[in-house]
Formats: C-alpha cells, structure tokens, sequence
C-alpha cells in the first residue's frame, strides 16, 4: 500500500545529503517550515544551496543556517526582509552567494521546472541589472528576457493537512508558493499539521496532489 507518511523529521529529511539545493517553502513568516529546517540544522549538512522567497529572518530557520555558516548560496527575490540581518552580515563578509530576481521571474521558474517546461521569455527585467548575462530578445516591439526553469534537489514545504499518499491543503496564506515549490523539488518532503485518513480531503480542495510529494511527517500546529 502506497504510504508517504514518516515516522520522524530525522527520517523524513534522511535523503538530503551536504551540497544539495533545497526549496524552502513560505511568505515573510507565514507557511515557513521551521520543524525541517531545525532537523536540517541538527544533521549538520552543510554547503546547502537555498531556493525561497527571501533570505530567512531573526536566527531560526534559513537565517539559523546562514549564521552557522551552513548556507553557500541563496537564490530569491527578497534578501532583505526586516530581520535578515544573518543574510545581510554574511553576505557583506563574502561568505554567501546570492541569485536574486523578480519575484514574479522566481515563481514561474519554480512553475516551469515543476511543469517539465524549458526556459521562456520574460518581459521583466529587460534593460535592467537582472538582464546582464542572459539572452535579449525584441518580439513585437517589446523586450524580453530569457530566463531558466529553477528545480530544487529538494523541497522543504509546510501545509496544514496531509494524507498518506501525499495529497494535501494549506492554511490561509501559508499556502503562497507551497504547490509550486513542491511541483519544482525532485524530492519533496513536507510536514502537516495533522495527518488525515486517506479520502477525508474532498478532491476539489486537494491544492497539491500527492504525485508530487515524496514524504510527509506530522509536526503539530508549530509555533
């Protein structure tokens, strides 16, 4: 019987080895999943490529990787929220990389990936920094850039319910790029808030279907 359900954090982020670029789910501190993140941390992997809407806050999550130097690049399209000064530091000091685009461009490179779709054109971002090094196109009278599908060797998502094949749904705005970002990671894992019996969750409101996800765990309601 088909069963994504792990019976830890330790086993559910057992795969991720040093080196691995991981998708990290959430918007400001809505949606984060900090219960993943921790058991990151306490496996001590390290030269980790981030993948998320920005560059962690406060000292907990990405931000806790950064500052315990864990963290070789971020790619995102926020690095500095308020109270992102562990990026901010460390990126002063050369210690980190960072990828940093339009937050529309990082969406739709994590939907392409997910979709098997190849690069596409953008009109944002034409004649500006973002461009540099990318090609350049005029269609119609209007500038575009070329930009990459952005898959993640992982992705850590947050949702609110869970079944045992992976199907899920989201909590208000903790949803944000959730379906996407699982859609994009190669090995999905995600921690619920609670597990449901298989077909508890009407089909209409499942907002990521379980062929997407790899692995869930049962964290609580978090903090």
């Amino acid at each position: 019987m088909l069963n994504k359900i792990k019976s830890s954090l330790e086993a559910a982020i057992a795969p991720i080895k040093d080196g691995a670029s991981i998708i990290v789910s959430g918007f400001g501190e809505s949606g984060v999943p900090y219960e993943l993140m921790n058991a990151v941390m306490d496996k001590g992997l390290k030269e980790l490529v981030i993948i998320a809407n920005n560059a962690g806050t406060f000292d907990r999550g990405i931000a806790a990787l950064i500052r315990a130097g864990r963290v070789r690049k971020v790619v995102c399209s926020h690095p500095r929220p308020p109270n992102a000064e562990a990026f901010a530091e460390a990126y002063r000091a050369g210690k980190i990389e960072l990828e940093c685009m339009p937050q529309g461009t990082l969406a739709e490179r994590l939907r392409a990936a997910g979709a098997g779709m190849g690069p596409f054109f953008t009109p944002t971002g034409y004649g500006t920094l973002i461009a540099e090094g990318k090609e350049q196109r005029v269609i119609d009278g209007k500038g575009y850039i070329l930009e990459q599908p952005l898959p993640g060797d992982f992705a850590l998502i947050k949702a609110h319910l869970g079944d045992r094949w992976g199907n899920l749904t989201y909590r208000y705005a903790g949803r944000a790029f959730g379906p996407v970002m699982c859609m994009a990671g190669k090995h999905t894992i995600v921690q619920v808030s609670k597990i449901v019996e298989l077909g508890e969750l009407e089909p209409q409101f499942i907002m990521t279907p379980g062929i997407f996800v790899d692995a869930v765990v049962a964290t609580g309601d978090g903090k």
